[in-house]
């Protein structure tokens, strides 16, 4: 039973034994029983208007109450012509309305902020309370290179990709440079924020492939040219002097005269090979635009294997197909892409030694192609996985840093996709995408 029922139960049980005490007791008194039917009649009002003082508001605060909890907070309460009842309806509305107010900007704000996480360049994974992950952008899908499907709904260190690896050592509010596939680089970072009262953790992950890429350009091509030009001064002019003076030679004694021309042909055959030196510097940064044409990669990889073929033997190592796509031709500059191919097929050469494999697969993926090389060496070290097509940088003893430099010159701008990693069942794997 309401407070209400009981109110009006009470006050009728009382009128009714009021009435009946003065029916008994003033029947020979009909005056006096007129003034007692007045007063119950006066004191019935009464009590009907103190029960609606009473439930009026008790009922809009259970309206209000249920509005509330329903969400609803479009309704107004109409003022009643009650003071005290009136100043509470415009309290009540004007909660409602901030209410409404706040709600609408949080939706506002909270759908920006999704447009802007779907948009944005950069990478964002999301965790909930208990670590899984709960939202992945379009960006941080790309960088995973893994399904949405496989990320969602589970812990970073779960996920068995390069990425979410390296995310997941990250410490709370620590940030690194990550490398994927030897020429990647992102800028990882991990931060948290605050959900119903509780932290939560996000990572972001910014592409700096490109900005690295033209800042290490601009540096290595001022210093080659800057190199390239005094040393070509000093050569030509030490050259020529010792030209100059190997006209001497016929005045010397003959016991003499073989010893100096030894010396200043030795000094001249090492200018020179220190002019191809450079040279091989220089090309780099004079490096032309690829002029592009219709070409068959399938023919033009068979025809460096043969170009390699005696090297191959010699060493015993087998260079075969393993998948060949049937594609038409690409765009490409065909020299340029031969000078590429000519560089990974020897590296993988030199990285067997001897007695190996070479694996060759062509595959044609929603219109582009993929080339894959694979050796049967011992792959690539760990410390120089970082360090991959970084200009001067060479895992050889003597060389000079050069070869994947030009290869990532050429490739970047021909626009194609390429990487290099350890391949998982051993060996190194080299993958074009064109």
């Amino acid at each position: 039973m309401t407070l209400r029922t009981k109110l009006i139960v009470y006050l009728v049980a009382v009128h009714v034994l009021f009435a009946g005490l003065a029916l008994a007791t003033l029947t020979s008194r009909p005056a006096a029983l007129i003034a007692a039917e007045i007063v119950l009649a006066l004191s019935t009002a009464t009590g009907v208007s103190l029960v609606r003082a009473w439930i009026v508001p008790m009922r809009l605060v259970r309206t209000g109450t249920h509005l509330m909890q329903d969400g609803d907070f479009t309704a107004h309460f109409r003022p009643t012509g009650h003071a005290e009842i009136d100043a509470m309806i415009g309290v009540y509305n004007r909660m409602i309305d901030a209410l409404r107010d706040e709600r609408a900007r949080g939706r506002e704000q909270e759908g920006f902020v999704q447009k802007v996480i779907a948009a944005s360049p950069s990478g964002i994974v999301t965790l909930d309370h208990d670590g899984n992950v709960s939202l992945i952008n379009d960006a941080a899908d790309r960088f995973l290179e893994a399904p949405a499907g496989s990320v969602l709904g589970r812990p970073l260190a779960a996920v068995d990709v390069p990425l979410a690896r390296a995310l997941s050592a990250l410490p709370p509010g620590g940030s690194d440079v990550v490398t994927l596939h030897g020429r990647r680089r992102l800028k990882c970072v991990r931060a948290s924020f605050y959900d119903r009262g509780h932290a939560r953790t996000f990572y972001m992950a910014q592409e700096l492939t490109a900005e690295l890429y033209a800042t290490e350009k601009a540096a290595y091509e001022k210093l080659i040219r800057m190199t390239t030009h005094e040393v070509n001064n000093s050569v030509a002019a030490v050259r020529s002097l010792l030209e100059s003076m190997g006209t001497y030679a016929p005045q010397l004694v003959a016991d003499d005269r073989a010893d100096f021309r030894k010396g200043i042909h030795v000094a001249v055959t090492r200018l020179d090979h220190l002019d191809g030196f450079m040279r091989g510097f220089a090309d780099v940064v004079r490096l032309p635009a690829p002029a592009l044409r219709p070409c068959i990669l399938k023919e033009l990889v068979d025809d460096i294997l043969i170009l390699m073929e005696p090297q191959l033997a010699a060493r015993r190592i087998e260079a075969r197909w393993i998948e060949v796509a049937d594609a038409g031709p690409s765009l490409l500059d065909r020299n340029q892409i031969e000078q590429v191919l000519l560089n990974v097929v020897k590296n993988a050469m030199e990285a067997i030694g001897e007695d190996g494999r070479i694996a060759l697969a062509l595959r044609s993926q929603r219109g582009r192609l993929t080339l894959e090389i694979a050796d049967s060496g011992p792959g690539l070290p760990d410390a120089a996985r970082s360090r991959l097509f970084t200009p001067f940088f060479s895992t050889k003893r003597d060389g000079r840093g050069l070869g994947l430099t030009v290869v990532r010159e050429i490739l970047t701008q021909h626009r194609f996709e390429f990487d290099l990693e350890n391949a998982d069942g051993g060996g190194a794997l080299f993958r074009l995408r064109c």
